[in-house]
């Protein structure tokens, strides 16, 4: 049988090492020796011994439900093998989080993530209940972070001189050392008579870096995992 179907660009080839890769655009490729992270229903192909729960193993032997923002619950992947992570043919980006670096991340755009990486759930500061509650997981330690985004992203650096305002829907995640709070860019009146624009945006504010993704539309479909 011949096609370009079968070519390098698209045959999946043994791991060399155990860890996180691309595969393409839209998968990530985690080759499983141990433990990993997973959003549930993210995986869309594995091979070998592995083995997939609900619930990781917490702090003190705990077990604890691995949830992300938007209630995005989380499974760990235990054994050796390969799997491969995608949802809804976003694009796919990797990130390597080392030592003394803090990255929060929306929820609806975490994929996978080394068991080594520190997580938490914590609520936007300054965001109250405006966009659901703005609930974030923010990673620390040292690993790899897998992350998804429909279309390409923007990075927008961050400075003390020019804070940057983004649409609650669109942020993706921003590195540690910003502050966060709401900002109105419309006048109750302005609102009232039907002005256009946005009414509220995320402020952030000091040294670093915004992510931000092509479209302010909430996904239908997330809302349905």
């Amino acid at each position: 049988m011949k096609s370009d179907l079968f070519s390098s660009d698209h045959m999946a080839q043994p791991a060399h090492a155990p860890g996180m890769t691309l595969q393409n655009a839209k998968s990530i490729k985690y080759a499983v020796n141990g433990e990993m992270h997973a959003r549930q229903g993210a995986m869309i192909a594995y091979r070998g011994a592995l083995q997939f729960e609900r619930k990781s193993q917490g702090v003190g032997g705990m077990l604890k439900r691995a949830v992300t923002g938007e209630g995005l619950p989380l499974m760990a992947v235990r054994g050796q093998g390969e799997a491969w992570f995608a949802h809804e043919a976003q694009n796919c980006f990797i990130v390597d989080v080392e030592p003394g670096d803090v990255l929060t991340v929306n929820g609806r755009n975490v994929l996978c993530f080394d068991a080594t990486l520190s997580y938490e759930i914590k609520t936007v500061k300054g965001a109250g209940m405006t966009g659901g509650g703005l609930f974030n997981s923010v990673f620390t330690g040292a690993g790899r972070l897998g992350l998804v985004c429909e279309g390409t992203p923007l990075v927008i650096p961050v400075s003390p001189q020019q804070p940057v305002y983004v649409d609650t829907d669109a942020v993706v995640g921003w590195t540690a050392h910003l502050s966060t709070s709401l900002h109105r860019s419309q006048s109750i009146g302005s609102m009232i008579r039907g002005g256009s624009g946005e009414a509220v945006q995320l402020k952030l504010e000091g040294e670093g870096y915004v992510i931000v993704r092509p479209s302010e539309a909430t996904p239908q479909k997330a809302q349905q995992h």
